[in-house]
């Protein structure tokens, strides 16, 4: 791959604000650029890609080949962690000077907080929590997030740039092409001598049990389970079948489940072979993150619940009766 530093007649369409800590690139950023590489479509309008941090020279390779065309690097020793403010004023001195048609972050902890200062200081708005990106006939971005049991699109036909996020397995990860050719820019950063909020240390929290973003088995338990020994039972049932274990909201505010552990709009995305939803109704905030399941099952007491229409096999029954009978079978077989 040929990375030039000189461009000409550039015309940039869509930025993509790099997530990455420790010199890892976080996976989003990658799917990002690749549905802004599909939006832009012609070839004369650019995709960009802006990285912060220190040391980060040999990540832009890896941008260019996801479909950037562009890479401004801002690149310096006050960025070895993330900085929120740095980062709010590069992004928007740089949007004032290049006028860029949208921009895309990625819904991670760093995106949700970086996303509202941007749009705020470049006075447009922001649709957070996208599930989908795309153009209509006049070239304005749909913006599109689960509302009202179906979809809701929401556009800003005047204000620039467009602004979404979106979360981790909304977009597929395109494949890299070592062929493509882009340029990286260095930008400097815009560091005001005193910064009100510092970042001093990132504690990265140690994963139990496997990821529900990479396992190819999920079983996610909402509030059916009723109380600790139910969810408890979930647990053993999702370990028993060597499974992920995700959660709906309720989980997470009867204090079951972590935080992290969510499935759905303003949780994970997640493309298991198999998803076992048990005790939960099927409301759109969570289906949602489960669109890309191979084969979808729930187990649910309530004939009539909407999720029986949303899953290829649905159980009838109480999970409290039914999990313990699973869970010896499974032990046997």
């Amino acid at each position: 791959m040929t990375i030039e530093t000189t461009i000409e007649n550039e015309m940039e369409a869509i930025w993509v604000v790099a997530d990455q800590i420790n010199g890892a690139i976080n996976p989003v950023t990658f799917q990002l650029l690749g549905q802004a590489r599909k939006l832009a479509d012609d070839p004369a309008r650019k995709v960009a890609c802006i990285i912060f941090g220190d040391e980060i020279g040999g990540l832009t390779t890896s941008l260019v080949g996801a479909g950037a065309d562009i890479v401004y690097k801002a690149e310096s020793s006050d960025l070895k962690l993330y900085q929120q403010n740095i980062y709010k004023d590069t992004i928007v001195a740089l949007a004032k000077e290049k006028q860029p048609d949208m921009i895309f972050l990625g819904s991670t902890s760093v995106g949700r907080e970086l996303a509202p200062l941007v749009a705020a200081a470049l006075n447009t708005g922001l649709s957070a929590h996208c599930i989908d990106l795309c153009l209509d006939e006049e070239g304005i971005l749909e913006q599109k997030i689960p509302a009202y049991g179906g979809l809701m699109t929401i556009i800003c036909p005047s204000k620039r740039p467009q602004m979404a996020t979106c979360a981790q397995g909304v977009f597929a990860t395109p494949e890299m092409d070592e062929k493509r050719q882009g340029i990286t820019i260095d930008v400097p950063i815009c560091n005001s001598e005193f910064q009100k909020i510092q970042t001093l240390e990132i504690v990265q929290e140690s994963l139990e049990g496997l990821s529900i973003e990479t396992a190819s088995s999920v079983v996610a338990g909402g509030a059916g389970a009723g109380d600790t020994k139910g969810w408890d039972l979930i647990k053993e049932f999702s370990d028993t079948l060597g499974a992920a274990l995700g959660c709906t909201r309720p989980a997470v505010d009867e204090g079951w489940a972590e935080l992290d552990t969510m499935i759905g709009q303003s949780g994970k995305m997640v493309s298991p072979e198999l998803y076992i939803g048990v005790g939960l109704s099927g409301e759109q905030q969570h289906m949602v993150g489960i669109m890309e399941a191979k084969l979808m099952i729930a187990i649910n007491n309530d004939e009539k619940s909407p999720v029986f229409e949303q899953v290829d096999y649905g159980v009838v029954g109480d999970c409290k009766e039914f999990l313990p009978v699973l869970i010896n079978k499974i032990k046997e077989s």
